[in-house]
């Protein structure tokens, strides 16, 4: 039972398992990812510092960032984790601020991780997914006051974790939750409120604002009853704040990168998109809301880096 438990964990929700932080203060994922090799590990940092050299030369100050975890296909979900990326305010530029799930401690903190950093998240050494999205200066200015806000970004903080966190339930909350909360504080106004009001309540407030801007989180159609029994064994797996009418259905809803950037897509058409994915020595840079084709492909107007 227990195997079954974690092969379910891996095929359907692991792309959303949390980080935790070891004493030593390395970053691994509650279960390891795939170890990469030195080659791969250059190339890895090489992809980063094409990706921080594009943001830096956007001219923008602030970009939601999300990355590819391990293979969701099945599910047609290509990422899993989302933080927000900022020029300035944090130790390096273009650190990401993100949720992540101390395993260790059983409860989630907020983490900042340079790019690089952040890329050790990308689980499959063959191929690897980066998207960003770029606010114009009247969006990402209030986010960005409202993420560095570091009452702010505890106050949005939930006391208790779940991949698969219902997205208008403050019982759980999962990475991405956490930034589609702090887009609503920012934008609705609410982070210029009082800050007296509990973490509860700015939830609430914010998960209120969501619902009446017609947010649209993901859907996981899990399709047989028996895996919705198994995840239950995986202690960062929970169904009882999910609707009876979802769970009868044999869904969950959750905030995903993918929820969110149609959210802003939506919200700020002046928003840019630029997608990276990295295929052994080959880049991929894309600029719009098409996706990248599956394998890295490129395509005509894509540009194309050739590491050597």
């Amino acid at each position: 039972m227990r195997c079954l438990a974690r092969a379910w964990a891996f095929t359907l929700l692991t792309g959303l398992a949390p980080w935790t932080a070891s004493e030593a203060g390395a970053m691994r994922y509650c279960d390891q990812p795939a170890q990469l090799s030195a080659e791969q590990k250059d190339r890895l940092f090489r992809f980063g510092a094409i990706i921080k050299t594009t943001l830096e030369e956007s001219g923008r100050s602030l970009a939601l960032i999300a990355r590819s975890g391990l293979d969701l296909s099945r599910f047609g979900v290509r990422y899993s984790h989302a933080g927000v990326s900022l020029k300035a305010g944090l130790d390096t530029p273009w650190s990401v601020r993100q949720l992540y799930y101390a395993c260790d401690e059983n409860m989630p903190r907020i983490f900042d991780q340079g790019i690089s950093g952040f890329l050790l998240g990308l689980s499959d050494p063959a191929v690897g997914y980066v998207s960003v999205v770029l606010l114009p200066a009247a969006e990402a200015a209030p986010l960005e006051r409202t993420v560095l806000d570091k009452r702010q970004a505890l106050q949005a903080l939930g006391t208790s974790y779940s991949a698969n966190a219902y997205p208008f339930s403050q019982r759980y909350q999962n990475c991405n939750q956490w930034v589609a909360e702090m887009l609503a504080a920012a934008w609705s106004g609410q982070s210029e409120a009082d800050g007296a009001r509990s973490s509860e309540g700015q939830r609430a407030q914010a998960q209120r604002w969501l619902l009446d801007q017609h947010y649209q989180p993901s859907v996981f159609d899990v399709g047989y009853r028996p895996l919705m029994w198994l995840g239950r064994l995986i202690p960062w797996l929970h169904d009882d704040d999910h609707p009876s009418v979802d769970l009868d259905q044999l869904i969950y809803r959750v905030s995903m990168p993918a929820s969110i950037e149609a959210f802003v897509q939506a919200k700020v058409p002046e928003a840019l998109r630029i997608e990276f994915c990295q295929a052994g020595a080959r880049i991929v840079i894309r600029r719009g809301w098409e996706p990248i084709a599956d394998g890295c492909l490129p395509g005509a107007q894509d540009t194309v880096i050739t590491l050597e």
